[in-house]
């Protein structure tokens, strides 16, 4: 984030003023009457309990994920297995990512497809991409695309687009060996730790052989 949490320090703030409240309150109070200026220190830390800004961590970071495109390259493309499986990588990577406390942002069919002129056309277009994040209330758009020039592995790409300026920020890519599910799924997690190293910085990938 490009702004750092300040919880800590607030409630920090607010307990040393806690606990000097108590310690005023607790002199004689004739030494407080014949003292103006322990009557005034006093107040003053009242009036700063008071009006202590509540610091609240920045809102979560909020990323749209666009459905993966598959760019099948072998002699069978697009088999019922491959469409699958590119279908289920979105959902999967939303559940990483709202896993490390990330915001999912929802786009519309109907205007991802508006936006969209075709395939890879978002893929190439950041500043479209971003676009269509910034209608939707997103801080970052990921957009993907499932790789498969063989039989024996594919690759899981993404492009991490900043919607605010347009600027891509990343460029990923995780490989998949097969098409067995545990693989895809192990890929997304890949994925995931390369976007978050380049955003929040918070995601803890399962160890092998387990999931979220």
């Amino acid at each position: 984030m490009d702004i750092p949490r300040c919880i800590g320090c607030a409630e920090l703030c607010e307990a040393r003023i806690s606990r000097l409240m108590r310690l005023l309150s607790s002199l004689h109070p004739m030494l407080i009457k014949n003292n103006p200026y322990l009557s005034i220190m006093k107040i003053v830390y009242f009036l700063l309990l008071i009006t202590l800004p509540i610091v609240t961590a920045q809102a979560e970071t909020r990323i749209a994920v666009l459905d993966f495109e598959l760019n099948d390259l072998t002699m069978k493309p697009r088999i019922p297995e491959e469409i699958a499986r590119t279908a289920s990588i979105k959902p999967l990577l939303e559940k990483e990512l709202h896993n490390a406390d990330y915001q999912i942002i929802d786009i519309l069919p109907a205007a991802h497809q508006q936006a969209n002129s075709g395939f890879g056309y978002l893929f190439d277009h950041d500043e479209v991409a971003a676009e269509l994040g910034k209608t939707a209330g997103a801080d970052y758009v990921l957009v993907g695309r499932l790789h498969k020039p063989s039989f024996l592995f594919a690759y899981l790409m993404g492009h991490l687009v900043r919607v605010k300026d347009g600027r891509l920020i990343g460029n990923y890519i995780s490989e998949s060996k097969g098409g067995d599910k545990k693989l895809t799924r192990k890929a997304v997690e890949s994925l995931t730790v390369k976007i978050d190293a380049d955003l929040d910085k918070r995601y803890t990938q399962p160890p092998p052989g387990q999931s979220h």
